[in-house]
């Protein structure tokens, strides 16, 4: 592996292939998040990030070999190789660019067109760059996506419609019960997905009988100073209160299960929706004949009429992701002509330079400074052509660059 060179990878696995089950088995945690990239660090990956969500799991950089990076995401998750192998995807270079582009613009999205995934994919790259883990290629390459992902908001119909995880929630109660505004509904988990789940609830229905449960209590009396129409209960309460519910609403983003076959009564109809990844239901609660369980899986299937308007949209977006793919590439093609531009100028000024000062000792009162403008005008033009000529798809730019640096060989102009 030593002699291979490095490319740029994108790995993991989404919804696409992997179910909720394996998908949290592979869930990184915001500390396990900062252990693996200081690792990649410390082990010399130039420009590395981890994006971890409810629908995916994914490490971004660059790498001699792609398991550089499988390896570390195994180390730091729970999942397997062998469960990797069967349900995941491995991008490199172009296609890995394009498939950043596709999940920035929320063509990735579960829902399609969801830009929930936006937010992470900032906090991801944050991460990362308080980590150090970031280079000027990835800085780049990130700012023009999420270019991207504002004009495809903007000027597109790709989020028309309402649909979330946290809409679709709502969405799943109102056509569950006839009575959804009388049932009692305790959401446990004020994440993001949990306080947009409480603004869904307070626009999409007239209930008012919603309970807020957080293990930081702050935390909801925060949210409930914004929105007083929520009752906020003790998070030592929570078996109690899930037993005065009919329907439960869990997004606490925890490792491992919040809620167990121990909080639940077996004599009570429930209805649990875990929004949480890695799920924090314990599937065996399934066993109570009176509980019904759903998973964020089970509820993107509700918006399927939104998302057939949305997919009319996707043309649209393609075309505004080649335009800022487009825009990458001549920016990575510039810096690839960089270092050959700089040295041809050099080598130019130097003649320049040494024209000059023959000509100022030959020539009798001699005008340096116009004599400076003028060929400096050259010089310009001539870089400007050479820039020009590499960018030419008809040029083999590596024999151009090595022509014009054996031309331009400084030892040869100095002697």
């Amino acid at each position: 592996m030593e002699n291979l060179p490095v490319k740029f990878y994108n790995i993991g696995l989404s919804y696409k292939k992997a179910d909720v089950k394996i998908r949290s088995a592979f869930s990184v945690s915001k500390k396990n998040q900062k252990h693996l990239l200081e690792e990649a660090r410390e082990k010399g990956i130039d420009g590395i990030f981890i994006l971890s969500t409810c629908n995916r799991t994914e490490i971004t950089g660059f790498a001699k070999h792609p398991f550089e990076l499988i390896s570390l995401l195994i180390k730091y998750s729970n999942g397997t190789v062998e469960d990797f192998i069967n349900v995941s995807n491995v991008y490199k270079n172009k296609d890995a660019v394009r498939h950043l582009f596709n999940i920035g613009t929320g063509l990735e999205s579960q829902i399609l067109g969801d830009y929930e995934i936006v937010g992470q994919l900032k906090e991801a790259f944050k991460l990362a760059k308080r980590m150090n883990t970031t280079n000027a290629y990835l800085e780049r390459l990130m700012n023009l996506i999420l270019q991207a992902s504002k004009e495809v908001k903007n000027a597109t119909k790709l989020s028309s419609g309402t649909t979330s995880v946290a809409y679709a929630a709502v969405q799943y109660i109102i056509e569950s019960y006839e009575d959804y505004s009388e049932k009692r509904i305790l959401v446990y988990g004020l994440g993001e997905i949990g306080k947009n789940t409480c603004k869904n609830l307070l626009e999409y229905t007239s209930n008012r009988n919603i309970t807020l449960i957080n293990r930081t209590k702050e935390k909801s009396l925060e949210f409930r100073s914004h929105h007083p129409e929520f009752e906020v209960a003790e998070f030592q309460s929570l078996a109690e209160e899930i037993n005065d519910s009919d329907i439960l609403i869990v997004s606490t983003g925890a490792n491992s299960y919040t809620v167990t076959k121990e909080h639940i009564n077996n004599s009570k109809e429930l209805l649990i929706l875990d929004l949480s990844m890695p799920e924090n239901v314990d599937f065996s609660v399934k066993n109570y004949g009176n509980v019904d369980l759903i998973n964020v899986d089970e509820l993107s299937k509700i918006t399927d009429k939104t998302i057939e308007t949305r997919k009319n949209e996707i043309p649209a977006v393609e075309s505004i992701i080649d335009k800022y793919k487009a825009e990458f590439n001549d920016w990575i093609s510039n810096r690839k002509y960089i270092p050959a531009v700089n040295a041809l100028k050099e080598s130019l000024q130097v003649i320049q330079q040494d024209e000059i000062n023959f000509h100022s000792k030959k020539i009798k009162n001699f005008d340096i400074e116009q004599a400076e403008v003028i060929t400096s005008r050259m010089i310009q033009k001539i870089t400007t052509q050479f820039v020009k000529h590499l960018k030419d798809e008809q040029t083999s730019a590596d024999q151009s660059i090595s022509v014009v640096s054996k031309i331009f060989n400084s030892e040869k102009i100095h002697s």
